[in-house]
């Protein structure tokens, strides 16, 4: 693997970084961008959605995104990815196709400098599309990529407990 793509995207986020200090945006958490950031990042996306959509990449890295946010996961990127039986077995071990990397890249350094799917909402889980859960906990939000997002919920709260429909090209 070549770091070259993970140099470009770091020089890309602290670019992104710096137009933004100016804009009075106010965040609830605040974190430096890292190449380990974005390797986790974009393995997680790898790995969980590669041979889908951007909306899929954008939405998996809008899950990580939503977990490091939470005070029930780990505050950082690399320790939600890490996080035993969460993601893909081997997502930090194996081997990703350089051809593949590209489109990958760029959607996991667009989520690491504040894109969001928008469908995602607060989901902080996700399945693949076709797996039936019996739960009566799952709040379904949005299906791309392959993959079912959900919230978790009090049953009485749920309205959507199937996944909807799928849906592509929402995001940029």
């Amino acid at each position: 693997m070549s770091g070259s793509g993970y140099g470009r995207a770091a020089v890309l986020l602290g670019a992104v970084a710096i137009a933004l200090s100016g804009c009075g945006v106010v965040r609830k958490k605040t974190a430096v961008v890292s190449s380990s950031d974005m390797n986790c990042l974009t393995r997680a996306m790898y790995f969980e959605s590669h041979q889908s959509s951007r909306d899929g990449l954008v939405a998996v890295g809008s899950v990580v995104m939503n977990r490091v946010a939470s005070p029930d996961f780990p505050n950082t990127v690399c320790g939600v990815v890490t996080q035993r039986n969460q993601f893909a077995s081997g997502v930090m071990t194996k081997d990703m196709n350089p051809r593949n990397l590209p489109l990958v890249q760029e959607a996991a350094a667009a989520v690491l400098a504040g894109e969001r799917h928008p469908g995602i909402g607060n989901a902080r889980f996700f399945h693949v599309a076709s797996y039936r859960a019996g739960y009566d906990n799952m709040h379904y939000v949005v299906t791309t990529g392959g993959n079912a997002f959900y919230e978790k919920r009090s049953p009485e709260l749920v309205t959507q407990p199937v996944p909807v429909a799928a849906t592509e090209g929402i995001t940029g």
